[in-house]
């Protein structure tokens, strides 16, 4: 299981940052219900929201919302219960997507750690609010100050905070393809790498007794050290197409350590021992993740297999060998909670989907159309309540068990 942010002592209704509290997609709350009627689970509120792909992020009692308005990039603190506005805080934007075209907002999920909330928008800019204020305590332009480039889609890497550090994938000049900032004054504690960056977010894992950065470049793999930034291994192994996107979250399940890309890539499971990466297996016709990140239940994976415009699968694959136990067609791409035996499936449809985490088969227990099209940004899941947004809307669904 991928650690996530050691720093934390997160509570059961926390969703700190991407993927959860625990950086993997598992959700370990209250209990929910997995079987909906024909209305959909119960919509505790809505609202309107502008662009972007980043999730919502919560902690206590409230939501924290990155979006684009206008020209402005806009960071919200909301009543997770309500809906009901706390503070606000913008800054300009002129970002434009030049490849799709359709979507000009950050991408970028934000990160709270203590009393502090940590975002990089689209155009490279991270800032640091307080999060009971919204002030800004301090920024950093990845472009102005580290040469970093947007790439084809601009910044999506959500950061990762660890110890006195804030590890953002950036792709900067002059070996600063991987940097760490102090996360309370915005202090350049290390950098590493010449690696271009990827649209993947880095995670934690314990190898050897010892808690190291696992990050996912456009390059390919880099495990280092996250208080000195001292690589200890790398491995090349990227997209085969030079538009690649490396999106998908690296997994790390004990001392194993998954990948998964798109573009005749494919997936691989990597042993990680005495600094040394062993394959377990390989291949691009087992588990190829365009966005989406797969989960990990008892020794098998679950995840989106495809790219996203040609119509993707989703799969289950044995962890131990890549055998694929079965494939679920036309569903199109998606993103993942492992909530318990059964995966939360959010599809970029807007239909919320609940099925067994189980290898047998594919076994659909609850459909719903909670959204309108285009929904990419990660749900969050917290005491019973999901969260999600996309189409414009952001919206607040009651799912405990009754």
């Amino acid at each position: 299981m991928a650690l996530g942010l050691g720093i934390l002592a997160t509570r059961a209704g926390e969703w700190p940052q991407l993927q959860g509290p625990t950086r993997d997609g598992v959700y370990a709350g209250a209990e929910i219900s997995y079987g909906w009627p024909k209305e959909g689970p119960a919509v505790v509120w809505k609202k309107e929201c502008g662009e972007g792909f980043s999730g919502p992020v919560l902690s206590g009692e409230r939501l924290f919302l990155f979006h684009r308005l206008a020209d402005l990039e806009v960071v919200e603190a909301l009543d997770a219960r309500t809906g009901k506005p706390i503070w606000k805080c913008d800054y300009p934007t002129a970002y434009r997507d030049q490849i799709v075209g359709e979507d000009h907002g950050p991408r970028a999920t934000p990160t709270i750690a203590g009393n502090r909330l940590y975002t990089i928008g689209a155009e490279g800019r991270v800032h640091c609010l307080d999060l009971a204020t919204g002030k800004k305590i301090w920024s950093m332009d990845a472009r102005a100050d580290y040469g970093a480039s947007e790439g084809f889609f601009g910044f999506a890497s959500s950061p990762l905070v660890e110890g006195d550090a804030i590890m953002l994938n950036i792709g900067g000049a002059s070996g600063a393809g991987i940097l760490a900032l102090s996360k309370e004054g915005g202090k350049l504690l290390w950098k590493a790498t010449d690696d271009e960056a990827s649209y993947s977010s880095p995670v934690m894992g314990v190898f050897g007794g010892q808690r190291l950065g696992v990050f996912f470049t456009r390059a390919g793999l880099v495990v280092l050290d996250p208080s000195t930034g001292a690589v200890k291994s790398r491995l090349a192994w990227r997209s085969r197409s030079h538009a690649s996107v490396n999106a998908a979250t690296p997994l790390v399940i004990g001392e194993r350590i998954f990948l998964s890309a798109s573009y005749g890539t494919g997936a691989i499971l990597l042993n990680y021992q005495g600094g040394h990466f062993d394959k377990v297996w390989s291949g691009d016709e087992i588990m190829s993740n365009h966005y989406g990140t797969c989960v990990h239940r008892a020794g098998y994976l679950y995840g989106f297999d495809g790219r996203q415009e040609s119509g993707p699968r989703l799969r289950c694959v044995e962890l131990d060998t890549g055998k694929v136990r079965w494939t679920q067609e036309g569903l199109g791409a998606g993103n993942l909670i492992l909530a318990r035996d059964h995966l939360l499936i959010l599809l970029e449809n807007g239909q919320l989907l609940a099925a067994a985490a189980e290898p047998a088969s594919y076994q659909e227990s609850g459909r719903a159309q909670i959204l309108g099209s285009h929904v990419r940004a990660e749900p969050a899941l917290c005491d019973g309540f999901l969260y999600a947004r996309g189409g414009g809307r952001l919206v607040c669904l009651d799912l405990r068990k009754k």
